[in-house]
């Protein structure tokens, strides 16, 4: 059965600048993203010991794991394709992003009422966590989620298509303690290609995912 393994960048460590710093990028790609990577895989490997054993005291911890360093890797690998930079602005009928753009203002009123739900949610992410949007496919709406550590307080079936990353290491070198400047900042890179793909392929997926019998 195959293993994780880490994605490579779209993009240079750079590309980024002056938004985030190529050296946060290959630290937190290279560094925390790999760490994921080899946490989920070594957690897999603890549980297939433990069913071979049938040894089950540990598995409260074990499936605590792997949940924490799939979800990190998960949702860093959505992360990396969702920035670019020339990303930014907001979506447009005019460049692709017309359905986007209209699930958005359907579901939250406006893209700027969408917007400060997003940066509030992820600014104000107790400790660490995620700001996300998601897909959640009962209602067929959009969603923000307050994702606490990668796992936490999300609905479940609910597909992320944008994620703004609000742990330590995304920002600290670069902007410090200042967590809300930093989500701030990311609106200038947010590659919305990239999040109308990811909300197609979701709403497509959503009946045979969720509903199907």
């Amino acid at each position: 059965m195959a293993v994780y393994s880490l994605p490579e960048l779209p993009y240079d460590y750079a590309a980024l600048e002056p938004v985030i710093t190529g050296e946060i990028i290959e630290l937190h790609h290279d560094k925390h993203h790999a760490a994921y990577v080899k946490g989920a895989n070594d957690t897999l490997e603890q549980l297939e010991e433990a069913r071979s054993k049938e040894q089950w005291a540990g598995i409260n911890g074990l499936e605590k794991n792997l949940a924490f360093h799939l979800s990190g890797h998960i949702l860093h690998s959505i992360y990396w394709h969702n920035m670019s930079g020339d990303g930014g602005g907001e979506p447009l009928e005019k460049d692709g992003t017309g359905e986007l753009a209209d699930a958005i203002a359907e579901s939250f009123g406006s893209f700027a009422r969408f917007k400060a739900q997003l940066s509030k949610a992820a600014a104000t992410t107790q400790g660490s966590g995620w700001g996300v949007l998601a897909y959640e496919p009962v209602s067929g709406r959009l969603i923000v989620e307050q994702v606490y550590d990668h796992q936490g307080n999300v609905g479940q079936g609910s597909v992320p298509i944008l994620v703004f990353d609000a742990w330590e290491h995304a920002f600290y070198l670069q902007y410090r303690n200042q967590k809300v400047d930093f989500v701030e900042a990311m609106w200038r890179v947010v590659n919305w290609q990239d999040v109308a793909a990811r909300y197609t392929a979701a709403r497509e997926r959503a009946g045979t995912l969720l509903l199907a019998p």
